[in-house]
């Protein structure tokens, strides 16, 4: 983390990201692992409505979402995404990209072990890492979304100083937000609009996607008979991951607001997973006939499945059904044992169930029962949004597993777009409309602190004399535990001390870690943390750091000062402060 300094005279209280722009244009892209959808919307546009971007390159039809899907030539350039390349035909030296190596690839697991990457994932293409691929197909789906905009609204649209929101998985953690958001900066989603316009990286915002979707379903309340002091869940199923959080409503219409119950959770559990399964399965099948198992007809077979059966499938009534699947060499023999018969294999419904969809709908059912048993309250809604949820079999063995417990199980009627219209309307609303959030872990550092008396008696040999003869001893210390209820922009405040021997030694240097642990630790050794980012900051601009500096002391001298850390749904920012003022924001260093 570095914070850039701002000179000796008082600090002016950096620009706070605003919702106080009457008129300003708010765009929403919800970038999904499977498909992608554009929203924008402004007080001054259809009276306030949420718009959604239908037309698509490719196509003459309308689409409320496109495939996530780029295709590329041998030079590594894209010569085609979404519908057009998702419809391309086989180009020689061209390297298709679809679902499989986009945002799984962020999930932050992989990114600090890539041995985690689920095995069952294609490679991703030669000399491209996976964050290439994000930002080179924001950087087509925003110059289209740009164009399309300005067709829609006319002149009107001022796409260069408009807020743009993405949504993120709620299982994904700091460093792979700000992966994200780096992404969508070099795709160009947010741009210097004018001379002096140093704020334009805050007109990016990170939203979590069942934090954008409950706000799109509390819009809904008089669909689903939700009313203040109720609370219920989302379950955002998308195409990689299921998402849960759980809110209660506070106020309505056009007084909405929300508050997050509980630290929200989430899983690779998506729909792709059934077709990840479906295609073991038919690998399996026909693992005497690889003619049929070559990457076209695999393609096949799988596109077919995932457009036409996967979504109507319906469960155990379906058990005695026959699945049929057309093969492209038909010459090959039949095999009646596997159901191979004049150039199609047939599946029997039991077998879908038991291989390819009870594994992963179990897999939903198991995190929304753990995400229920968090909550101390009554639920009264359960709402599924998201593209699985579609799926009329995850349908009903939510309703199975859950009707006697929660009074309304519902879907939205556009449940597949709730997370990108709830994030333009977040937008739109130019207030939080969610008021607090729960921390989904620990924060801390480890930092070195007076000894006491405790530190004696469990941890003598972590006592040691700093410069001044202090008898130091290196501890954790907490800037919000698990589960901690916070305000929305809430700032979490710790007050340091820096001991400095000469003027040259002005450097500050602290490491932000994590826990998952509910345990309060005292000491370093006591549970896995994992180290986010560090903090790395020049107190050389401060007061009074110049003015201790400049007077000779060869017993050194100390800077207070205080560092102010913010949570919200998906990122984690903090800012420098000094007798308190605000005195540089900080710019957090992942760890990669």
């Amino acid at each position: 983390m570095s914070v850039t300094s701002r000179g000796s005279s008082p600090p002016v209280v950096p620009q706070q990201p605003s919702f106080a722009d009457e008129g300003k244009l708010s765009v929403s892209i919800d970038f999904g692992t499977t498909f992608s959808g554009v929203a924008y919307g402004s007080s001054r546009i259809a009276a306030g409505k949420v718009q959604q971007i239908l037309n698509w390159p490719g196509s003459f039809e309308t689409f409320r979402k496109i495939p996530t899907c780029l295709l590329y030539d041998q030079t590594g350039q894209v010569i085609a995404w979404g519908i057009e390349a998702k419809n391309a035909g086989p180009v020689p030296g061209a390297v298709k990209c679809e679902w499989y190596v986009f945002k799984l690839f962020l999930e932050p697991h992989a990114l600090r072990d890539e041995a985690t990457v689920d095995p069952r994932l294609p490679a991703l293409p030669p000399g491209k890492r996976a964050i290439d691929l994000i930002i080179d197909f924001l950087s087509c789906l925003w110059e289209y979304a740009k164009q399309q905009i300005t067709r829609e609204i006319g002149a009107v649209a001022d796409l260069d100083s408009a807020d743009v929101w993405l949504t993120v998985p709620a299982a994904w953690d700091a460093t792979g937000c700000q992966m994200m958001r780096d992404a969508a900066i070099a795709a160009g989603l947010v741009r210097s609009a004018r001379a002096g316009d140093h704020g334009w990286r805050e007109r990016l915002r990170i939203i979590s996607e069942p934090e954008a979707a409950a706000v799109h379903c509390a819009n809904l309340t008089d669909v689903h008979k939700l009313s203040p002091n109720q609370n219920f869940m989302i379950c955002d199923a998308g195409g990689g991951t299921v998402d849960l959080a759980v809110y209660r409503i506070i106020g309505m219409l056009s007084n909405l607001e929300i508050a997050e119950l509980c630290a929200r959770s989430g899983a690779n559990c998506g729909s792709l997973f059934l077709d990840l399964r479906f295609r073991e399965l038919m690998k399996t099948v026909l693992a005497d006939h690889p003619v049929h198992l070559d990457t076209v007809s695999l393609a096949n077979f799988m596109e077919h499945f995932s457009e036409t059966e996967k979504l109507r499938y319906m469960g155990a009534e379906d058990d005695d059904k026959m699945f049929h699947f057309t093969c492209f060499n038909v010459e090959d023999p039949d095999d009646l044992t596997i159901g191979l018969v004049n150039g199609e294999v047939t599946l029997l419904g039991s077998l879908l169930r038991r291989e390819v969809f009870d594994p992963v709908v179990d897999e939903v059912l198991e995190l929304i029962e753990a995400q229920t048993k968090k909550v101390n309250q009554r639920l009264d809604a359960l709402l599924l949004v998201g593209g699985f949820s579609a799926s009329e079999y995850l349908f009903r063995k939510v309703q199975e597993r859950f009707k006697d417990r929660i009074r309304v199980i519902a879907r939205p009627a556009d449940c597949d777009t709730a997370t990108v219209r709830g994030a333009a309307q977040y937008g739109l609303a130019r207030r939080p409309l969610v008021s607090s959030v729960i921390a989904p872990q620990s924060y801390m550092l480890k930092v070195k602190l007076p000894a006491e008396n405790e530190d004696w008696l469990k941890r003598p040999a972590y006592i040691r004399e700093n410069d001044a003869g202090v008898a130091i001893c290196e501890n954790r210390q907490y800037l919000v535990a698990k589960g901690a209820i916070l305000r929305k922009g809430q700032r979490l405040k710790t007050t340091f001390c820096k001991f400095s021997q000469t003027a040259n030694d002005r450097m500050f240097v602290a490491t932000l870690y994590t826990s998952d642990s509910d345990k309060i630790m005292r000491y370093t050794d006591e549970g896995e943390i994992n180290e986010l980012c560090k903090w790395t900051i020049d107190l050389g601009a401060l007061p009074s750091f110049q003015q201790n500096a400049s007077v000779p002391n060869s017993n050194g001298f100390y800077t207070e000062f205080e560092l102010g850390l913010e949570l919200d749904s998906a990122e984690v920012r903090g800012v420098l402060i000094y007798q308190g003022q605000d005195w540089g924001r900080v710019v957090f260093d992942y760890r990669s």
